[in-house]
């Protein structure tokens, strides 16, 4: 992996733990979703209008075909997210949700789309696989389980995880293809496909106005902090996939697993420190596998 793709695949990883980090303390549904879309439309019309008037122009059919499939991703992968995060710990669903997602979306991209996995890129996502365990709970997650009280949020936060990891591969997959092969911008993907996301998450808001009103008041902060932080760290990994291959870009994605390590269990307080910093370390061992493989 060139060395610029993988600065801005770590830089994007600080800023998404960061942003899912403030989404588990809001505590939102679909209609946080809504916030964080209207502000990130809002904050970014300035650079999605000036991309969008010299480009979206030319967009056929196929184009405006990948933007839609992405935003329905997208909208389901964050509905089930912030779903998970109501229902479960972060440092079970986060670390299940991005250790699933690369390791599909590096499967379809070396079957759908003919890229190639070295050995050593295979050692480097078997580093984040046993690190994204680690992180999820090791060998306690199974004890947790058996415990009566746990056992319930543990099983919710697994399905949680895993079923937005199958979103991320899917989502990473399709924008991959559209920014390396289609041509398209890397920021217009996000941004246009934000607007139909908006599109599809806005009956919720305006089904009770008054209630979502509450909620803003409540939630605007961390809205607002999600809305223009957050396609920051995703617009830098589709840079990253114009120049790297999908399959090294999509695990070393799972740089953000560091920070969420360090972050999250100070900022939320919720244990296992030693498993969560022991999975760090393997994380990092495999991102630097991929980065040479």
């Amino acid at each position: 992996m060139p060395a610029g793709a993988f600065a801005l695949v770590v830089l994007a990883g600080l800023i998404h733990a960061s942003w899912n980090i403030a989404a588990k303390k809001a505590g939102g549904d679909g209609r946080f979703a809504a916030f964080t879309a209207v502000v990130l439309m809002v904050f970014w019309a300035p650079l999605g209008l000036w991309l969008g008037v010299r480009q979206v122009p030319g967009w056929g059919w196929t184009e405006w075909g990948f933007i839609a499939i992405s935003a329905l991703l997208h909208t389901a992968y964050y509905l089930i997210l912030l779903r998970g995060y109501r229902q479960a710990d972060l440092t079970v669903v986060y670390p299940l949700a991005r250790g699933s997602g690369p390791l599909l979306s590096s499967l379809a991209a070396v079957l759908l789309l003919g890229e190639q996995l070295s050995a050593l890129g295979a050692v480097g996502i078997a580093g984040v696989v046993v690190g994204v365990f680690l992180i999820a709970g090791g060998p306690g997650l199974w004890r947790r389980a058996h415990d009566g009280q746990q056992r319930e949020r543990v099983r919710k936060g697994i399905a949680y995880g895993v079923a937005s990891g199958a979103f991320i591969a899917g989502y990473t997959v399709v924008d991959g293809y559209a920014v390396k092969f289609l041509l398209m911008s890397p920021i217009l993907v996000d941004y246009m496909g934000n607007l139909l996301r908006l599109a599809v998450l806005a009956p919720a808001v305006l089904r009770d106005l008054p209630a979502a009103a509450r909620l803003w008041r409540a939630q605007r902060r961390y809205a607002l902090f999600v809305g223009i932080v957050s396609p920051v760290s995703y617009v830098l990994v589709l840079y990253a996939m114009q120049v790297a291959p999908l399959s090294h870009v999509a695990p070393a994605r799972e740089i953000s697993m560091l920070f969420a390590a360090l972050l999250g269990g100070q900022l939320l307080g919720e244990g296992d420190r030693l498993p969560r910093l022991l999975g760090a370390a393997f994380i990092a061992t495999g991102v630097m596998a991929l980065a040479l493989g």
